[in-house]
C-alpha cells in the first residue's frame, strides 16, 4: 500500500514560533510521510508551494509563516500576497496548498505573546493536516 507524501514549508522568519505548526501537522500526519521545505521568508512559499504542487509527489502542501508589522513594510500587503500566491499555486496545479499563515493584528515580541503565538500555531498545524486527510480522502474516493 502506498502513503500519500505531504510537503511542508516554513518560512525562517520568527522561526521559533512558525516551526510550531509543523509539530502540529506531524501530530496527525507521520513525519515520515512530511518533506519539510524552509524559505526565507513568506514572500517566498507561493513560488516553492507551486513547484512542490506541480512535481506530483505530494497529496497535499501546506505552508506556514508569521507575517508581522515590522515598521518598514506593509505586512497586511505581504499577507495578501502570500495567501493569494498560496491559493494560485493550488489552482493552477490541481493540488490543495493550505496557508498557515498567520498576521496578527497587534504583536509584541514579548515572552506572553511568543508563547501565545507558539501554542496557535500548533493548533493551526494540527487545523493545516485535518484539512490535507481530509481532502485527499475526498480526492480518492473521486477518483474511485
Amino acid at each position: 500500500m502506498t502513503h500519500t507524501r505531504y510537503a511542508f514549508i516554513k518560512a525562517n522568519w520568527h522561526s521559533d514560533i512558525v516551526d510550531q505548526a509543523l509539530a502540529g501537522f506531524c501530530e496527525l500526519i507521520p513525519t515520515e510521510l512530511v518533506d519539510v521545505f524552509d524559505v526565507p521568508g513568506a514572500f517566498e512559499m507561493p513560488l516553492v508551494a507551486r513547484d512542490l504542487a506541480a512535481s506530483g509527489r505530494y497529496g497535499a502542501v501546506a505552508a506556514a509563516a508569521f507575517v508581522v508589522d515590522g515598521g518598514i513594510y506593509r505586512h497586511d500587503f505581504v499577507a495578501q500576497a502570500v495567501v493569494d500566491g498560496l491559493m494560485r499555486a493550488s489552482m493552477d496545479t490541481g493540488v490543495p496548498v493550505l496557508s498557515v499563515s498567520l498576521t496578527p493584528h497587534h504583536y509584541q515580541e514579548t515572552d506572553h505573546h511568543n508563547e501565545i503565538y507558539r501554542a496557535h500555531f500548533v493548533e493551526k498545524g494540527r487545523e493545516a493536516a485535518k484539512a490535507a486527510l481530509m481532502i485527499s480522502k475526498t480526492r480518492a474516493s473521486l477518483a474511485a
